[in-house]
């Protein structure tokens, strides 16, 4: 089966739903002034990082500060059939959060508050605007942390709805894996529970995971549950240059089978490293580079530092620059958290058309390094990152907005990565989600009878179509 050939998917399909006064008048009664019709704060909540600039802005920007605000705002939206979508702290790259059938825009950022932290359990409760930053910083007396990093301060709701993954999941998974229980205010404005705080359950359907990566068209996420981890005893993180993506893959593909129990592994391209520089005034030698971390003992990272250091070595890694302090790994991992910032700065007036995808990791350097050959032929700037310790890595493609025939570039560009992916037996996404983006892309990996059961469930929850329509599919 082969990937879509049109560019029409990159266009977003754009058909306004009436918001009737009286509902707004509705929602100015019931929150005051937590419901804002201003312009700016309209503005704010109808973009994303994504590179759709012409979308135009929900009709209302409602500020939820617990649950029954919740359920309160999307009882009323459902009362008048007008669109709902969830709303944090709106890094979301791939127009998850654009009001292309209008209505409201519903912003749990207030509701950021830790709820219970069980350390005897190792789980933690939190409301969906909790931040991954302000959760670790939180819980750190115990000895525990939540592992799960994607690199943008985002939020756990977010997160949560777009099954989101980063730099540790190659040892501590995804938030499929580390997500226990919800609290859901479902599209009718009732209020579900689904999971417990056990370790596992046998009990009926399993729809925490239905609601986890359904990117908010299902339902609203109002508590969350985790799984916590202890902190590692010992800690130590690296950097390798080296003299080719390909020598540096292959070191990475040589480190996961021979089941190494690294805890990151990520790989930086020279652009990258060269853009990373610039912004953050770093020194990084401008060469393909993988940036790792050991967790364990001290002596189990030892043993796993020398083991690598050794498959580095055998491919022409170089350059090894060790860090065991907290300072010394943070300078280190700025390389990586920087990348999509600093490559935007890189070129004035710029937009980032970032896609991702995961392949097996046996094939990752098929996947990678075609790719890289037809970015470096399109003469279109870009950056590209990747979580390759699992098979999953990035592209930004960085383009003027205002220059059509970049943005065609940039979508072929990444045309050509998804179905050489889908053609390798990997995904359209590794963890961005699907979104506006890569609507298209789903029904190629997936098949016509998979999605039409996706939207047999989603009518079923959502007969009004209301939660954060036009997302992942079309109905």
């Amino acid at each position: 089966m082969n990937a879509p050939t049109s560019l029409d998917h990159f266009t977003p399909h754009v058909t306004q739903r009436e918001v009737p006064q009286a509902l707004l008048d509705a929602l100015v009664q019931r929150f005051g002034a937590n419901c804002s019709t201003a312009q700016i704060v309209r503005e704010q909540h109808g973009r994303d990082e994504s590179a759709f600039t012409t979308v135009p802005p929900p009709a209302a920007v409602v500020f939820a500060e617990s649950t029954q605000d919740v359920a309160d705002a999307v009882g009323l939206a459902a009362q008048y059939k007008v669109p709902v979508i969830p709303f944090g702290v709106g890094s979301s790259l791939e127009g998850h959060l654009l009001a292309v059938q209008g209505g409201i825009s519903l912003d749990v950022g207030r509701m950021n508050r830790v709820l219970s932290i069980n350390a005897e359990d190792l789980t933690v409760t939190v409301q969906p605007g909790v931040t991954r930053k302000q959760l670790n910083e939180e819980i750190k007396s115990t000895g525990l942390f939540f592992p799960i990093d994607p690199g943008a301060d985002a939020t756990i709701g977010g997160m949560s709805a777009t099954r989101a993954s980063g730099t540790n999941a190659v040892r501590y998974g995804t938030m499929r894996e580390n997500v226990l229980a919800l609290e859901v205010v479902t599209a009718s404005g009732e209020v579900i529970r689904t999971g417990t705080r056990a370790k596992k359950s046998s009990a009926g359907y399993d729809l925490t995971r239905l609601m986890v990566g359904s990117e908010g068209t299902l339902g609203v996420m109002t508590e969350i549950t985790l799984r916590l981890y202890p902190l590692p005893e010992a800690v130590s993180a690296a950097v390798c240059s080296f003299p080719s993506i390909e020598a540096a893959v292959q070191a990475t593909i040589t480190i996961i089978q021979m089941g190494v129990p690294i805890a990151r592994v990520e790989l930086i391209d020279a652009n990258t490293v060269r853009m990373v520089n610039a912004y953050a005034k770093l020194g990084l030698n401008e060469s393909p580079m993988l940036l790792m971390e050991f967790h364990g003992s001290p002596n189990g990272v030892k043993e796993q530092a020398e083991t690598v250091q050794e498959i580095a070595a055998e491919h022409g890694g170089q350059s090894f620059e060790w860090a065991t302090t907290p300072e010394e790994r943070t300078r280190l991992w700025t390389a990586r958290h920087n990348a999509y910032f600093a490559a935007i700065q890189s070129k004035p007036g710029c937009r980032a058309i970032s896609t991702d995808t995961c392949v097996p990791i046996s094939r990752l350097a098929d996947c990678l390094l075609d790719s890289v050959a037809e970015a470096d032929a399109s003469g279109i700037p870009y950056f590209l990152v990747g979580h390759v310790g699992d098979g999953n890595f990035h592209f930004g493609y960085l383009i003027d907005p205002n220059i059509p025939a970049e943005r065609e570039t940039a979508e072929k560009l990444n045309h050509q990565l998804v179905q050489r992916a889908l053609a390798l037996e990997g995904t359209c996404t590794g963890e961005h989600g699907i979104g506006l983006h890569k609507m298209d892309f789903l029904l190629t990996e997936t098949g016509h009878g998979a999605v039409d059961m996706m939207r047999t469930i989603k009518r079923a929850l959502d007969p009004h179509n209301i939660m954060n329509p036009g997302k992942i599919f079309s109905l």
